[in-house]
């Protein structure tokens, strides 16, 4: 088998790194994230959906760096707030944002809608470029749920206390990360998008399911 190329992860989320790590190593492509490259650059979000987002941070990190990056934009679509937060998940309650204000200011917007009209979804939208900034390949995922009343669990980040999978009947935060490493918006979007990563950094490697 070819040796692959390292394969650079948009983001200095270590966490994110752990799980793409999980599904590429197997496969013999070695990754890593942005830290320690002195010459990444911060990409100005400015596109107007997730898949806008993703190749736009896929592409200018490509390009800056001379390396295949892998890059995903995701974040909570609720029903009854027309699409919000939305691509402005992670600032939702503005600049100086926290998890714990984006989850305040969540239940203060859905405070009058009873649990039949919580409805949301988690979406991910990954890309992956080549070092010359071209988009190579792209993928989507996304997780069903509903926002409830008032935080459940600590584990994960973001809105995971409130996302309540209705499948299991708990929230994101008191699922195990095993379980939420099957289920999770990013978890399916990566799995779509492997067999391309294999394509490209192993190109003699034989074809992989996806």
């Amino acid at each position: 088998m070819a040796a692959a190329e390292p394969l650079v992860l948009g983001t200095t989320n270590a966490g994110k790194l752990r799980e793409l790590a999980a599904l590429l190593t197997p496969l013999g492509i070695p990754c890593c994230s942005l830290a320690g490259f002195s010459a990444a650059v911060d990409v100005e979000e400015t596109g107007s959906s997730f898949a806008e987002n993703a190749a736009l941070k896929a592409a200018q990190q490509a390009r800056a760096l001379g390396r295949w990056v892998l890059a995903e934009d995701s974040g909570l679509v609720v029903d009854a707030l027309g699409g919000e937060p939305g691509i402005y998940s992670a600032r939702f309650s503005g600049a100086d944002a926290t998890d714990a204000r984006n989850n305040a200011l969540l239940l203060e917007r859905l405070a009058a809608h009873p649990a039949a009209a919580r409805t949301a979804h988690y979406a991910c939208h990954a890309a992956l470029s080549d070092p010359a900034g071209n988009i190579a390949a792209i993928s989507s995922g996304v997780c069903g749920g509903v926002i409830a009343h008032s935080p459940q669990g600590t584990s994960g980040f973001g809105y995971d206390p409130l996302f309540i999978v209705p499948e299991y009947q708990r929230t994101f935060g008191e699922l195990t990360p095993v379980v939420k490493a099957v289920i999770s918006h990013r978890a399916r979007a990566m799995r779509a998008i492997i067999p391309a990563i294999v394509h490209r950094l192993l190109p003699h490697s034989p074809p992989v399911d996806g």
